[in-house]
């Protein structure tokens, strides 16, 4: 099973024309995992794209997740699929998947925490921080629920919403290690520049005051 512990820095990213060129920007700029996340186009859509995105990937020994659809994931030999607590089950993904791929599980409550402890999930998300027009309507969690939700975790829990350059230093201090970032480079002018600033950040505030190693 691949294991995503040593990964920090998680892309979600919808379609866009300039595919090709914003996903390798990001992948050399310090982007460690990504996300195929469209909430708006047909399947088709995002299975051409999604095609595109998978070789990138590929190519920069990164994984590569699809949002919601474990048989888009299969069909586009994804590394594996990130549900949300309406989406497929976790055990139905591994049904489809196999017990090898990476099946992602996003909580936003302790009873979501809870029940998601125990099911066959590779990692586990927590969030959104802040409320995040990514997730329109969705409170936020708030950042004790994150650094609870990791401490209790033995996989690594990647943390939503409004991370970014600006506070990603003071996350790591309060003990966090895995972060989902979605407008900070999708939005951004220098997508590059910006991933390498982002990844700069998280390393210095390992040096500086973070823990020596990631969490688990």
């Amino acid at each position: 099973m691949l294991d995503l512990s040593t990964r920090s820095l998680y892309l979600c990213v919808g379609l866009r024309p300039d595919i090709t060129t914003f996903l390798p920007a990001v992948l050399r700029g310090g982007v460690d995992v990504v996300q195929l996340r469209d909430k708006d186009h047909s399947v088709e859509r995002q299975r051409a794209q999604g095609e595109v995105m998978a070789t990138i990937c590929r190519s920069f020994n990164v994984p590569f997740i699809v949002n919601d659809s474990p048989w888009l994931a299969r069909d586009l030999g994804a590394d594996g699929v990130h549900v949300g607590q309406q989406d497929v089950s976790v055990a139905t993904c591994r049904e489809i998947l196999g017990d090898d791929a990476v099946v992602g599980l996003s909580t936003h409550s302790p009873t979501e925490l809870n029940d998601a402890l125990d099911q066959p999930c590779t990692y586990l998300s927590a969030g959104p921080l802040v409320p995040t027009p990514t997730k329109p309507g969705r409170p936020g969690t708030g950042l004790a629920y994150a650094v609870a939700a990791q401490s209790r975790s033995l996989r690594p829990v990647f943390v939503t919403g409004g991370v970014d350059e600006s506070n990603v230093a003071d996350l790591i201090r309060a003990g966090l290690r895995h972060f989902v970032v979605v407008r900070a480079l999708t939005e951004a002018r220098d997508p590059e520049g910006s991933a390498r600033q982002l990844r700069r950040a998280m390393d210095d505030a390992l040096s500086d005051g973070g823990r020596a190693t990631r969490a688990e």
